[in-house]
């Protein structure tokens, strides 16, 4: 009997021994799925993240782009009394004969500073008499009776012009409407 009793704890320690193996695998098989579950979640982590940060650098490199097309904005703003007073001086010294050659001078000035506020990217609004009056492109100061049918709703006349700085209007055109 006691053969085959050591037979028997012979095999219930062997019966032992496999589960306890069994057990240490499925032990590691579930540390490594951890590891595994873990290593995705970084992994996600990561492509967000740097989908992230290249949608932050794609947006700033625009707003710089924009912040350099509209820097020069509140220069260009304080010159456009100093490009009126030159188109006024203009229509006064035409009138006068006597002083050609100061008019001569100023239309060289005046040129000059068109050609470099233009190279800057400010562009003068076209509007003439006849066209149709647009709220959103028009800033209407009065209303005058039309004096034809045809100039009714439509622009008079131009009180002061209006200006762009690359696609941004800094100033729209003040006008005169036919009612």
């Amino acid at each position: 009997m006691s053969k085959a009793k050591d037979i028997k704890e012979e095999i219930e320690d062997q019966q032992v021994e496999e589960t306890q193996t069994e057990t240490v695998e499925t032990e590691e098989l579930t540390v490594e799925e951890k590891l595994q579950e873990e290593l995705g979640q970084e992994k996600d982590k990561f492509l967000r993240l740097f989908a992230e940060f290249e949608n932050y650098k794609k947006r700033t490199s625009k707003e710089r782009v924009e912040l350099f097309k509209t820097a020069s904005k509140d220069v260009m703003v304080s010159m456009l009394p100093v490009l009126d007073d030159f188109e006024r001086a203009l229509m006064h010294i035409e009138d006068d004969k006597e002083a050609e050659e100061l008019r001569k001078g100023v239309v060289l000035i005046y040129q000059k500073l068109l050609t470099t506020l233009g190279q800057k990217g400010l562009v003068a609004m076209e509007v003439k008499q006849g066209d149709t009056f647009d709220s959103e492109v028009h800033q209407a100061i009065t209303q005058v009776p039309a004096p034809s049918d045809d100039l009714k709703g439509k622009i008079i006349d131009v009180v002061e012009k209006g200006y762009t700085l690359g696609e941004t209007v800094i100033r729209f055109p003040k006008v005169v409407i036919g009612q």
